[in-house]
């Protein structure tokens, strides 16, 4: 048996793979995507894979776990993603029930530079 920190782990080796289809098989059928920052919600397996599938990409999507955090039936994921050309970081708050994933509520930040006024206490990473 497998928990949620195993299906979420599932899903993104399958979306390493850049077969959204495939990946779309760990989602419920009731699936719900919440991106907050554009206001959009994915509805459905399907839909998730043909956004995926459509979205330009300059070559293959990595995706890179920087760090993975379970409890119950709630697993955040912090994932560097990169097709070669563009770089971002999603926070990703997956639910999962019976070994699907039905819910994500997902966060891309853009990176900015600090202001100055800081720089004094602080050290670029």
């Amino acid at each position: 048996m497998t928990g949620p920190a195993d299906t979420v782990r599932g899903f993104w080796d399958a979306m390493a793979s850049n077969d959204f289809h495939a990946a779309s098989r760990w989602l419920s059928p009731d699936f719900r995507l919440d991106w907050p920052q554009s206001g959009e919600v994915i509805e459905g397996p399907a839909a998730f894979a043909a956004v995926n599938t459509a979205y330009p990409a300059s070559g293959r999507w990595r995706f890179d776990i920087r760090r993975l955090v379970a409890e119950g039936d709630t697993v955040v994921t912090e994932v560097h993603v990169t097709d070669g050309a563009i770089e971002a970081m999603a926070l990703t708050f997956h639910t999962v029930r019976a070994g699907r994933i039905t819910k994500q509520v997902e966060y891309w930040p853009d990176p900015y530079d600090p202001p100055e006024w800081r720089a004094q206490w602080v050290r670029r990473i």
